[in-house]
C-alpha cells in the first residue's frame, strides 16, 4: 500500500509526478492568458492579473480537483482604453460580475503527461461546462524545500455562450471581435507545507 501522506516526487508510468497533497497557485509564476481575432486580420492578446486556485492533487491524476477565481476586472491588453471598456457590461460587467470561477468535474487522460479537464466555468454569473486540454510541464523540489508543479492548459470558449455578445459589424462585413476566445494557461503551483 502507497503512503499517500509522504510527500514526495514519485514517478508513474516513467514519468516524474508531483507528491500528492493541495497546491497553490503561485501568481507570480503564473499566467492566465487569452486571445480574440479582431478584424478579421489580427489577434488581440490580453491577460489577468489577479487570480487565485487550488490543485488537490490525488495519487491517481484522475482523482485530483482543480478550483480557481479570477478577479474580471484585473484585465490588461496593453491599452488602458480597451480595458475599460471590457469592464462595462458591454462585455465582462465586473460591477455586478467581478468574480469568475473554473472547477474541475472530470479529469480524462490523453498519455501519462496530458489530461483532458472538464469543468464548470462561469463569466458573468453564467455557467458552462468547458474542457481544457492539459499538460504536466515538470515537478521539482526547489532550493527551499518547496515542491512545485507547473502545466500548461488550453481551451476555446464562444463568448455568446456566457452572455458576452457586444460586437460592431464592419463596413464591409464581418465583425469587429471574433465570438472565439481561445485561453492560455501557464501554472506554477506548489504544495502546502
Amino acid at each position: 500500500m502507497t503512503d499517500t501522506t509522504t510527500t514526495t516526487i514519485r514517478t508513474v508510468q516513467g514519468v516524474e509526478y508531483p507528491a500528492v497533497g493541495t497546491y497553490d497557485i503561485d501568481v507570480s509564476h503564473t499566467r492566465v492568458g487569452f486571445a480574440v481575432r479582431h478584424m478579421a486580420v489580427s489577434k488581440v492578446r490580453g491577460e489577468f492579473q489577479e487570480f487565485a486556485g487550488t490543485l488537490e492533487l490525488g495519487e491517481d491524476p484522475v482523482d485530483s480537483k482543480i478550483e480557481f477565481t479570477i478577479q474580471a476586472g484585473s484585465v490588461d491588453t496593453h491599452d488602458e482604453n480597451r480595458d475599460n471598456h471590457l469592464r462595462t457590461s458591454d462585455f465582462f460587467d465586473t460591477e455586478h460580475h467581478p468574480v469568475w470561477t473554473f472547477t474541475s468535474t472530470a479529469i480524462r487522460p490523453v498519455t501519462a503527461t496530458e489530461w483532458h479537464v472538464d469543468g464548470d466555468l462561469t463569466i458573468r454569473g453564467v455557467t458552462r461546462q468547458v474542457t481544457l486540454d492539459a499538460t504536466l510541464e515538470g515537478v521539482v523540489k526547489d532550493p527551499y524545500g518547496n515542491h512545485r508543479v507547473g502545466f500548461s492548459a488550453t481551451t476555446s470558449i464562444v463568448r455568446d455562450d456566457f452572455g458576452v455578445s457586444f460586437n460592431g459589424v464592419m463596413e464591409a462585413g464581418g465583425v469587429v471581435v471574433s465570438k472565439k476566445v481561445d485561453i492560455d494557461l501557464e501554472l506554477e503551483a506548489t504544495l502546502r507545507a
